[in-house]
């Protein structure tokens, strides 16, 4: 078996969270007088962070630190209260993970979300499978495409990065993955379009989970 471990994005790549995080921000901007945004928006809001998640759904013209910061701030609250709302796991992750376990490979996540909604979601949606190591955004270290997270769960679990198949679903991820010196693979049940994903580096795109079992093979 060339690769020893597979490391997941999460949102969008394992979990279809989109609609909490957008009905918890819209609810913020509705709060504060802006406009809101629909599904698509959101998918192409997210994948940096939450900052960055802020800035882009507000208003130009009031994205000033102050209110980024207050509006981050009351976001974080309404999505620590509806994260699970209507957030699930894509189709075929369960058979994907079940089978990668079997076959003895290390899975891990890495996650631009805050660590701490990223443990939450783990919690709530993938506890039934043993993930090695699980990282969100910490503030100790440089969030993606920066490939410090990267580099770091490949020295925790002693297996080189070329040895890694990295599956997410934007330009962020595949970033990561080629900055990691690992095997970058595109979801296209995610967020972000096939060509996106095609001009940042996806050596592979693939439409549904278990056609990741086609490269270990």
């Amino acid at each position: 078996m060339k690769y020893k471990a597979v490391l997941f994005d999460l949102d969008g790549t394992l979990l279809d969270s989109i609609e909490d995080m957008g009905d918890s921000l819209n609810r913020v901007l509705v709060q504060n007088g802006f406009p809101t945004h629909d599904r698509d928006a959101y998918c192409r809001f997210v994948g940096d962070g939450a900052t960055n998640l802020i800035n882009r759904a507000l208003p130009e013209g009031k994205r000033t630190e102050s209110i980024i910061n207050s509006c981050l701030k009351s976001f974080l609250v309404d999505y620590d209260k509806n994260w699970n709302v209507k957030t699930r796991l894509y189709d075929g992750i369960p058979e994907l993970l079940d089978t990668l376990t079997s076959r003895g490979l290390k899975i891990s996540v890495l996650s631009n979300k805050p660590h701490r909604y990223t443990l939450k979601c783990m919690d709530g949606f993938l506890s039934d499978w043993d993930f090695d190591v699980v990282f969100g955004q910490r503030d100790e270290v440089p969030r993606k495409p920066d490939p410090a997270g990267a580099l770091e769960i490949a020295e925790q679990l002693n297996i080189i990065p070329s040895d890694f198949l990295y599956l997410g679903d934007t330009e962020t991820d595949l970033k990561t993955s080629f900055a990691a010196g690992m095997f970058p693979v595109g979801v296209l049940w995610g967020f972000r379009s096939a060509e996106e994903l095609r001009e940042n580096g996806a050596k592979v795109l693939i439409n549904r989970p278990l056609e990741v079992l086609e490269l270990l093979d």
